[in-house]
């Protein structure tokens, strides 16, 4: 079993590690320390849901409809391209994210633009319902799907709170209006560069 959840935790964690849209919002959140708990939260449990499909054998729903995908991901770039373009503004003009920390952000719109990050990504199902489905279907006993899908679930949440509040160990950094700037200069090319990848298969 030990080996059954070592390899669930860090399949998952592997996934989730590289920089993307709904990482690069945790980690301004986090900066901002605004909302970060339940944004945190709720990024683990959409993962943690769409894993326990994944192990529970719902991977094909990933193709159960051809064209889910396209506009999945359409819908998905063009959120990107409008929150990219936000940031870009932000950077542009020097109305940085340190000055908008200064008034409460609105707990409905980042949570809202989070779980958008999290559910209008074509790729969170192709890990979570086809990848992770596909490694745990090595697994026949129920014991050893349960031990796996709770083991890749704690390793979103430990990843997701990791980041919200270990950002805060870069605020010594992020003192200057410019290292702002340059943090939304940072996401809004993430959020393009990821926007434009999920077109491009479909263009």
């Amino acid at each position: 079993m030990i080996t059954v959840a070592a390899t669930g935790f860090f399949t998952a964690f592997s996934l989730i590690l590289a920089i993307g849209a709904q990482n690069a919002f945790v980690l301004r959140q986090g900066l901002l320390k605004q909302h970060v708990f339940v944004l945190c939260l709720l990024c683990a449990v959409s993962d943690a849901i769409l894993i326990t499909l994944g192990v529970s054998g719902f991977g094909w729903l990933v193709t159960l409809n051809p064209k889910f995908p396209v506009f999945l991901s359409i819908g998905g770039a063009v959120f990107l391209i409008i929150y990219g373009a936000i940031r870009f503004k932000a950077a542009f003009v020097g109305q940085s994210s340190q000055q908008e920390g200064s008034k409460k952000e609105g707990f409905w719109p980042v949570i809202l633009t989070g779980q958008a990050l999290t559910w209008l990504n074509p790729h969170v199902y192709l890990d979570t319902l086809g990848l992770i489905g596909a490694i745990s279907a090595q697994y026949t006993l129920f014991e050893e799907k349960l031990v796996f899908a709770v083991f890749a679930s704690s390793a979103s949440f430990a990843f997701f709170f990791s980041l919200g509040y270990g950002a805060r160990l870069l605020a010594p950094v992020m003192q200057t209006q410019k290292a702002w700037r340059v943090l939304d200069a940072i996401i809004g090319a993430v959020m393009w560069i990821i926007a434009v990848g999920l077109i491009t298969p479909f263009i």
